[in-house]
């Protein structure tokens, strides 16, 4: 994590015509970023020049952005940080060619695997297995995928993503972008050799608003009807900041609807299920998981073996919208079964080894601050000062779509 009280003190001692040069990761596309005149890739890091004189102010923007500043280095007057040639505005790294070394990026003394594969030199891996995790009775197309990574150097952790390049050209004849779907297995793989990765996709499906025609996701689909044997196009791996705690006793709190499952069965499967020499979960994991019908339940057999085996452990409860009713009679969502255990985990996020992750669609978010909103008032807190606090203290971790 970058302290500016460090970068503070590196750079004081320059004039306010010195340039350096931010490193910077995990800078999201939105309405804020698309005003900026550089080139911004989730799965690569971008080298931002910034003057002496606006460094504090080029600090606070890149953090609206949700970037993290990973380097700030000075450039000299030929262009060269370290004796390196620094990328200008807008140019990503070089992708490293097969006789280089992967690279990685490295956070709170952890080897943590980003971009080892890039859009233009993605790894060809080939499907394994593609089986459906919903039963008879329910909406939609849901499957886990199962990749054969053995052909190159790929790594990832658990909580982290890759992207899909799906084949063929979009309506204006150029190649389809990737799309980042979380990695629904931990590092050593389902088989546990580490030469696979695991994929949960839901086929994004809808009406067409003026046709009233069906269409279906390009890349959703090309993943849910995907062979066995077929080769496919993987970047990555991503993601810096939706990573399971090394305390082996912390508290940590998940929170998913449908697919945002994936990654906590990766948590799941490393606290529970693998066995490690360096590792052994002592702590407590809770999950809420909603869904719309039982048949959804995504991983429901494996989940509930984890629960009858650990329960001294692992706690899960579900929100059905479909099926059950919340305490006023309407659907049970994922807010609700939250609103009903609010004190509980209220209790939990006040204990320094408490993480929490939330995975799935966006709008669940306000009903969750809602709801703790209310307990947190009862004690006298403001939630959302509170919550910023956890958020500045890595202990809580968002990542919605």
């Amino acid at each position: 994590m970058y302290n500016s009280r460090v970068a503070g003190g590196t750079v004081s001692t320059g004039s306010d015509n010195r340039i350096f040069i931010y490193e910077v990761v995990g800078l999201r596309q939105n309405e804020e970023t698309d005003k900026t005149n550089y080139s911004i890739n989730r799965s690569g890091s971008v080298f931002i020049p910034v003057p002496f004189k606006r460094m504090n102010q080029e600090m606070q923007r890149i953090n609206r952005m949700g970037g993290t500043i990973v380097s700030i280095r000075p450039q000299n007057a030929d262009g060269a940080v370290n004796g390196k040639v620094t990328p200008q505005l807008g140019q990503q790294r070089k992708q490293p060619t097969q006789e280089s070394k992967p690279m990685t990026q490295a956070k709170a003394k952890s080897d943590i695997p980003v971009n080892i594969y890039r859009p233009k030199d993605p790894f060809v891996g080939r499907c394994l297995d593609n089986q459906t995790i919903i039963r008879e009775g329910a909406i939609g197309k849901v499957r886990h995928v199962v990749f054969d990574i053995s052909g190159g150097d790929l790594r990832y952790l658990e909580g982290q993503s890759i992207g899909i390049i799906p084949p063929g050209e979009d309506a204006n004849g150029k190649p389809h972008k990737l799309r980042l779907y979380s990695i629904a297995s931990t590092r050593h793989g389902d088989y546990g050799d580490d030469k696979t990765i695991s994929l949960c996709v839901r086929e994004l499906e809808y009406k067409h608003p003026e046709t009233g025609e069906t269409v279906y996701g390009t890349c959703s689909s090309y993943l849910c009807n995907l062979e066995k044997d077929a080769d496919v196009k993987i970047t990555g791996p991503v993601g810096s900041s939706f990573l399971l705690p090394e305390d082996p006793n912390a508290n940590v709190i998940m929170m998913a609807t449908g697919t945002g499952i994936a990654p906590f069965r990766a948590f799941l499967w490393r606290m529970f299920k693998e066995k490690h020499e360096d590792y052994k979960f002592n702590g407590s994991a809770w999950l809420i998981f909603g869904i719309a019908t039982t048949p959804n339940i995504l991983y429901k057999e494996e989940l509930e073996e984890l629960q009858s085996e650990f329960g001294d452990h692992f706690r899960m409860d579900y929100a059905i919208s479909r099926e059950q009713k919340n305490q006023k009679g309407g659907k049970m969502y994922l807010q609700d079964r939250i609103a009903e255990n609010a004190e509980q985990m209220w209790r939990l996020l006040q204990q320094e080894n408490t993480h929490t992750f939330i995975c799935g669609l966006k709008g669940m978010e306000g009903g969750i601050d809602e709801a703790l909103s209310l307990v947190a008032a009862k004690e006298g807190v403001n939630w959302s000062e509170f919550q910023k606090q956890l958020k500045k203290n890595n202990r809580w971790h968002v990542e919605t779509y």
